[in-house]
């Protein structure tokens, strides 16, 4: 009887190590679902740099970009076109730098700030004098900008903003920029300029075409002629220190696409 109650205690013990080593098996589960996430991370984040003028238009072709392009996400600084390639010149992150003005591009190419084989013209623009939807002034070209009744000009700052560079050429051209200086409002970048017209802080202004298109607020009163400024163009560019410059490149090569000077167009973009 003793010999039985002895075996019996035994198997049952040996029972109880089988249960205690088979307990920790559900843990198994944990590196599937960190493996998971892995995948679903973002392959790449980049941040562009992008003139204020395409605000809107990259605004809608970051929604068609995501969804052909999963695992790439963007992300836009928008300003001035030479206050950005201040900050890229000062190491502030940025993966793409798309400028309203050659002149901006070439100092930071000068200066080997972005991959000179990813450079490219991508799209153009032209200048127009604005004025308020109610509006009355009877104003149909830049050379009566010296009417009487205009007493504010809203530009973009001539040094920083290409837009404001290319009103001063223009109004230069016409022998009107230093009669014109007193009357000046300069903006921050050509949006602020808008801005200043939508809102009745300028009686006129000097914008692109394509903010005008996207504004419900102003008219064209004028358009300037191309042979008073420098060529409007677009161009864009990998900035160097980008760590996702596979994925910068297929953003550019999308902007270039069909798809993406379709949305450009849109936006009144040449």
């Amino acid at each position: 009887m003793k010999k039985q109650w002895l075996a019996l205690c035994a198997a049952f013990t040996l029972m109880l190590g089988a249960c205690s080593t088979s307990q920790p098996a559900p843990q198994a589960t944990e590196p599937a679902k960190t493996e998971n996430a892995q995948q679903q991370a973002p392959q790449a984040e980049l941040m562009v740099s992008a003139a204020a003028s395409l605000t809107d238009a990259l605004n809608e072709l970051k929604t068609s970009f995501e969804a052909e392009n999963p695992g790439t996400t963007l992300t836009f600084n928008f300003g001035s076109s030479g206050k950005l390639a201040t900050q890229i010149a000062q190491g502030a992150p940025s993966d793409v730098f798309l400028s309203a003005s050659q002149k901006d591009m070439d100092g930071l190419d000068e200066k080997q700030l972005i991959v000179k084989d990813t450079r490219q013209d991508f799209t153009g623009n032209a200048l127009v004098l604005v004025a308020g939807k109610d509006s009355t002034l009877a104003i149909s070209s830049f050379e009566e900008l010296n009417k009487p009744e205009i007493k504010h000009i809203a530009v973009g700052e001539p040094e920083t903003v290409p837009a404001g560079r290319y009103a001063k050429e223009s109004l230069e051209t016409l022998k009107l920029w230093d009669s014109l200086s007193g009357r000046m409002v300069f903006g921050s970048d050509v949006r602020q300029v808008l801005t200043f017209v939508e809102s009745g802080n300028a009686e006129v202004g000097i914008v692109y075409s394509s903010d005008a298109a996207i504004s419900k607020d102003v008219k064209v009163l004028a358009t300037a002629k191309p042979e008073w400024h420098k060529p409007i163009v677009y161009p864009g560019a990998v900035v160097s220190a980008s760590q996702h410059q596979d994925a910068a490149k297929a953003f550019l090569a999308y902007l270039t696409s069909d798809k993406g000077k379709a949305i450009l167009q849109k936006y009144g973009f040449q």
